[in-house]
């Protein structure tokens, strides 16, 4: 189950940022190209209208970045800063790192509970209702986007989503580093094909820069286990 969210994460994100790539290609040719004055092609450039293309994209990326971010939990690549953390003695390391998880948590899970009533609120309630064909009461019908037409509360619906997986990313980071006291880890620095390319220069060392892993044998003192 948890592979099959995970690829299914990853394939979201891949989609929408290819896909707002390729409409904002294909909106900027159209553009520049319907300025040709050429017999025939121009007419059936200027007859396709694509002033839809902007507010999709817009969409497209605002899903990636909540889905993104909690992409970016799960894999370790959000950047931080962890110089004053790291100094600290493994017994506090612990407790202050389970508890920044814990409060990216309770955060995240707030935005989602109020992100979901919002969209019950400005449109879901109505159109679920409707199509069910129960009594809507005095449930709003909600606006819709301006080029689209699309109903505001599926495009709104991409915080309790984004912002309820994200929740879930932060308690699984939490009880993996519980359990084994690791972190997720990715090098922001890396750029692939430079492993075994040598520089000259010696590389600085990054352990007080990004969150490293408590010493195993200390972690089970503190109540862990491997």
């Amino acid at each position: 189950m948890m592979k099959f969210l995970d690829a299914l994460e990853e394939w979201l994100i891949t989609f929408l940022i290819g896909a707002a790539t390729v409409i904002t290609f294909l909106a900027v040719v159209h553009r520049y190209a319907s300025g040709f004055a050429i017999p025939g092609l121009q007419d059936w450039l200027i007859s396709i209208n694509m002033a839809w293309a902007q507010e999709l994209t817009i969409i497209m990326f605002v899903w990636m970045a909540k889905f993104g971010a909690a992409y970016g939990v799960r894999t370790g690549i959000h950047v931080g800063v962890d110089v004053l953390i790291n100094r600290l003695s493994d017994k506090l390391r612990f407790k202050f790192i389970v508890f920044g998880l814990l409060a990216g948590a309770l955060f995240t899970g707030i935005i989602a509970t109020v992100g979901a009533q919002f969209v019950w609120d400005n449109g879901a309630h109505y159109s679920i209702f409707s199509s069910l064909g129960l009594d809507t009461g005095d449930a709003l019908e909600g606006p819709t986007t301006v080029d689209l037409e699309w109903p505001t509360w599926i495009v709104y619906s991409a915080i309790p989503l984004g912002s309820a997986l994200m929740c879930f990313r932060f308690l699984q980071v939490c009880w993996s580093f519980i359990r084994t006291g690791e972190l997720p880890h990715h090098d922001h620095g890396h750029v692939d094909g430079m492993d075994d390319i040598d520089m000259g220069v010696e590389a600085p060392d990054p352990s007080d820069v990004y969150p490293r892993d408590l010493d195993h044998g200390q972690h089970e003192k503190n109540g862990g286990s491997k």
